[in-house]
């Protein structure tokens, strides 16, 4: 296989909110093991999880150059989303690929970029007045609401809505959601 084929399996940066680690940990073990490839997660408990100087110091240490990394998919979680999106812009001006940022309960803040955004909140105001600020029309939000840290401990028991591109949407669970966003 050659070198640069093996590249382009894109690395998957978890980039948790401000919250016990356990709950990342539950976030990733309600996956199945082959949902992401080469997964790095950022050390919340060293620094803020919206510090993006630091979030830059972490993928350079742990991927080196962006122009030399493989594509970046970014999954946050709310404070986390502050750090995902400010490095993503800053990854892809430096020359790196981002694949995209897929944002959970990101509220806030802009959704941005040359990449694209996808959103899941907990509750239909917080995916309503969230769309305010960018992201794709694709996009995921919880009915009936769930708390805020619920969305990210256990996607696979969160139930809602997949809206469409088309505007349309349809019922599914917010691992479903995730999934199908991963898997493209």
């Amino acid at each position: 296989m050659r070198k640069n084929s093996v590249l382009q399996i894109p690395h998957t940066i978890i980039c948790p909110g401000i919250h016990s680690p356990q709950l990342t940990d539950c976030f990733l073990e309600s996956f199945p093991s082959n949902f992401c490839h080469r997964i790095l997660v950022v050390p919340t408990l060293d620094y803020p999880p919206y510090c993006v100087p630091r979030l830059w110091l972490f993928l350079k240490d742990n991927l080196g150059s962006p122009a030399n990394s493989p594509p970046l998919l970014f999954l946050a979680f709310s404070a986390g989303v502050v750090g995902a999106m400010g490095v993503a812009w800053l990854w892809q001006q430096q020359g790196g690929k981002v694949q995209a940022v897929i944002a959970l309960d990101g509220w806030g803040v802009p959704k941005m970029g040359n990449f694209p955004v996808y959103r899941l909140s907990h509750d239909y105001f917080t995916h309503w007045s969230s769309a305010l600020l960018g992201g794709e029309k694709e996009s995921f939000y919880a009915e009936p609401a769930v708390t805020h840290l619920e969305l990210w401990q256990s996607p696979p028991t969160v139930w809602g809505w997949w809206v469409l591109p088309s505007g349309g949407k349809c019922r599914c669970s917010a691992a479903d959601f995730l999934g199908q966003i991963v898997v493209r």
